[in-house]
């Protein structure tokens, strides 16, 4: 059963101490009782560090190890509380801004929390949309003298995959991609979009083979460059997604870290309609544990543009 807070005064009851996080962390780690790691036993006894010792193996580990929180010298409580005030924050927060509201003296402290919660933020093995599903893509980066649209340099290309809920937008999905060719849209559409769903584009080129995948194709725009907006749903998707980079971020995002933006701003706004912060919080605390552990490096360097 989900367990959460789910006001301020809650919050603060229910993590007042440090124990009171470790005991969450594990329900929601091992929520059917401990589990070895390595022998997957399911009997264990607590240490006097605070360690889960196998008594098959003799595996000691920790429930922070093989997750975000791995070797972390900040108390679990801080992290919830950096948790609970990112979810409360419905355009995102900076890492200036949650400095201030930790009260750490290290930027770089909160610039690395933050990322790793925004990887965090990508459920592993999310389902794929369906339905009738919006494709195109969108230039982020400062403004570059030469050629724009398609082939212009000194940007990151995303693909915006938008999902119709009725009239409006459902999920979304955001990927950047290293150039627009056949190749990198299709990998793009096949993660992210269930076969047999309609995807309406433009008639760029690369999307020419989508029909031979397994899905209906729509071409909705003879043009790709110029022409009426008919695919709404991921131009506006686009426009928020830049307004977002711009306020929240003041556009000070590097482009070699922006997959990690990408995943925050597709958390917030799939969860857009959500009427529960403590919910947020829970499944964010959920995926934490979930998508193992993450070190200053990986970040520092970002992702490789496949």
């Amino acid at each position: 059963m989900e367990d959460y807070p789910v006001n301020d005064f809650e919050f603060e009851r229910q993590f007042a101490s440090e124990h009171a996080c470790w005991e969450y962390l594990v329900k929601i780690r091992w929520p059917d009782g401990f589990c070895c790691p390595h022998c997957l036993c399911r009997s264990a006894w607590i240490t006097k560090a605070g360690l889960y010792r196998c008594q098959k193996c003799d595996l000691q580990t920790s429930v922070t190890a093989g997750t975000i929180f791995e070797d972390t010298r900040k108390p679990l409580q801080l992290w919830f509380k950096a948790m609970w005030h990112i979810v409360s924050q419905k355009q995102g927060v900076s890492a200036l801004g949650l400095q201030r509201v930790l009260g750490l003296n290290r930027y770089e402290t909160v610039w690395i929390w933050l990322h790793k919660l925004r990887i965090a933020m990508v459920r592993p093995g999310r389902e794929r949309l369906s339905g009738v599903i919006e494709v195109d893509e969108t230039y982020i980066g400062g403004y570059r003298a030469g050629k724009t649209g398609r082939g212009a340099g000194g940007k990151e290309l995303v693909v915006i995959i938008a999902q119709k809920d009725g009239s409006g937008i459902g999920r979304i999905r955001l990927k950047r991609v290293p150039d627009a060719s056949g190749q990198s849209l299709e990998t793009s559409i096949q993660e992210a979009i269930e076969p047999g769903s309609l995807v309406k584009t433009d008639d760029w080129n690369g999307y020419n083979n989508l029909m031979e995948l397994g899905y209906r194709h729509k071409v909705v725009r003879k043009e790709s460059c110029k022409g009426n907006n008919l695919l709404p749903l991921a131009n506006r998707v686009a426009s928020l997604l830049k307004r977002w980079l711009l306020g929240t971020h003041q556009g000070a995002v590097r482009m070699s870290h922006l997959d990690y933006y990408l995943d925050e701003f597709t958390f917030r706004f799939n969860r857009r309609k959500s009427q529960s912060r403590g919910k947020l919080f829970y499944r964010l605390v959920q995926q934490s544990v979930s998508i193992g552990h993450t070190c200053w490096e990986d970040i520092h360097h970002g992702r490789t543009n496949p």
